[in-house]
């Protein structure tokens, strides 16, 4: 039974958080096969007292009918390049629409964004969203529904985030430094409830993460286009050339090991278990009745009695999806055998362009322009600031100007990859990460080091490049909530 908690909320919490039982909406959605779910609606829900951003800083919770107490909670993010995402409502064709019709209560929390502006009193432009701004009201959300969970139909100890992109980080960054008391000044400040901010589950789909490194990591990788696929002025081939010089020594400090063995992953054996991870999602999508050709760099065995390299054969999802895409080319072999990953990489660019070096901190180096990512740091005016000191010197012509302490700290802050093995934050025990094998708006480097640091510290980590996909999100749901089902 969900009970009125207004008089309750006077002693329970700060002034003005809020949760009224009484107050819910009747509504349904139509499910794409045609089933109607009908649902609770909980809206406007504000999950701090100091508000900013009143436009986005609250969440909306659906409740399907049958849902109680222990019924785990699905919390899906719609941030998109850091900007500012409002609370939406479900949607039958994502994953909020296929949670609801699992039987899951959906909390949709909008979160503020490098375009978050409020007007001052002399009629000024003040930023608000500037980082860590996004997270810590994601974070606030999850408090906030810890807070009430004795009155709130779902379970919050069992949260499940999702997202997508700039989302995808931001759910990882959920899982992976909860309750660390480095976010705790910022969400008292905010007047956050005073609850833990752990959560159950991460799903994230291609984080744009790490991205202190992830410069030299998209270098690393993607180099061996720069005189084939990539056109690049000589400043941005010397940019290029110096980032990838600078990626081996990260490699070699993230003392990574081989999931499957235990060996150590280095920058030497790195691309090649980049292959292998292509290799199997190739194969899985070959073994669903794609046709995968000679042409993009793999090579194939016809022999009955040869062994796939990587894990055998597998059943991909079931529903409609990339893998059925024919590309031009002959069909080889039963089996895939290997990989020629500078021929692979080649076909990437060809599909989608790259980005011009440096792919993320950009502004004014080589010619670049401000990305997303350079403006996701800044102040209150509005102004940005370079997040690397590569760029940083690079931009202003100073070789020995570093970041400043401050900017250090909100990188830090806004890093999944910071808070591996810290003492301060517990980590989410269960992880589904997905990048496309098509996916280059960061390198495949920056979700397969955070899927096997994960999975180096003991946690349940479901990873994978699905063949052909783009930068994109929420598909193969049938495989998702497969998974979500296995770890409740």
């Amino acid at each position: 039974m969900v009970l009125p908690v207004c008089a309750m909320a006077k002693e329970k919490t700060a002034p003005g958080l809020v949760f009224d039982a009484s107050k819910g909406v009747a509504g349904s959605v139509s499910m794409p096969e045609g089933k109607i779910v009908n649902y609770t609606a909980y809206t406007n829900l504000y999950y701090v007292t100091n508000i900013e951003d009143a436009t986005s800083q609250y969440l909306n919770v659906f409740v399907p009918e049958g849902a109680d107490e222990s019924t785990p909670i699905f919390m899906p993010n719609y941030v998109g390049g850091y900007m500012a995402a409002q609370p939406r409502s479900i949607n039958p064709g994502d994953a909020s629409g296929r949670a609801l019709a699992e039987g899951y209560v959906v909390a949709i929390p909008g979160a503020r964004g490098r375009n978050s502006v409020k007007i001052s009193k002399k009629g000024k432009p003040i930023y608000v969203g500037r980082a860590p701004k996004g997270l810590l009201d994601l974070k606030a959300a999850v408090r906030y529904l810890r807070h009430f969970d004795p009155w709130m139909p779902g379970n919050a100890e069992r949260i499940i985030s999702d997202g997508t992109s700039a989302g995808g980080a931001m759910s990882a960054l959920l899982g992976a430094t909860e309750n660390h008391r480095a976010y705790a000044p910022y969400l008292k400040e905010m007047g956050a409830a005073d609850e833990r901010d752990d959560i159950y589950a991460a799903v994230c789909f291609c984080p744009i993460i790490d991205l202190e490194h992830a410069d030299m990591a998209y270098e690393w990788l993607y180099g061996c286009t720069n005189r084939v696929s990539r056109p690049l002025t000589d400043a941005q081939m010397k940019v290029s050339e110096e980032l990838a010089s600078r990626y081996a020594s990260y490699l070699e400090g993230l003392k990574l090991r081989k999931p499957e063995d235990g060996s150590p992953l280095t920058d030497h054996n790195y691309k090649d278990y980049i292959k292998e991870l292509l290799i199997k999602s190739a194969q899985a999508a070959k073994d669903f009745g794609a046709d995968i050709p000679d042409t993009l760099g793999f090579t194939f065995s016809n022999s009955q009695t040869f062994a796939p390299p990587v894990n055998g054969r597998f059943m991909p999802p079931r529903e409609s999806s990339p893998h059925r895409r024919m590309i031009p080319g002959n069909r080889q072999g039963e089996y895939i055998t290997g990989l020629d990953l500078d021929r692979y990489l080649n076909y990437v660019v060809s599909t989608i362009p790259l980005k011009t070096p440096p792919a993320f901190d950009s502004n004014g180096v080589a010619g670049g322009e401000a990305s997303g990512e350079y403006e996701e740091f800044g102040d209150e005016t509005g102004g940005s600031i370079h997040f690397t000191d590569y760029s940083l010197r690079q931009a202003t012509g100073n070789g020995e100007a570093t970041i400043e302490a401050k900017t250090k700290e909100l990188v830090m802050l806004m890093n999944p990859m910071s808070f591996h093995s810290d003492s301060g934050a517990t980590v989410a025990e269960h992880w589904y990460i997905r990048h496309g094998a098509r996916d280059r708006d960061t390198s495949f480097p920056v979700p397969i080091n955070l899927a096997v640091k994960l999975q180096n510290e003991g946690k349940d980590v479901n990873f994978k490049l699905p063949w052909n996909r783009p930068h994109s999100g929420d598909y193969a749901l049938n495989e998702l909530f497969d998974w979500i089902k296995s770890i409740l």
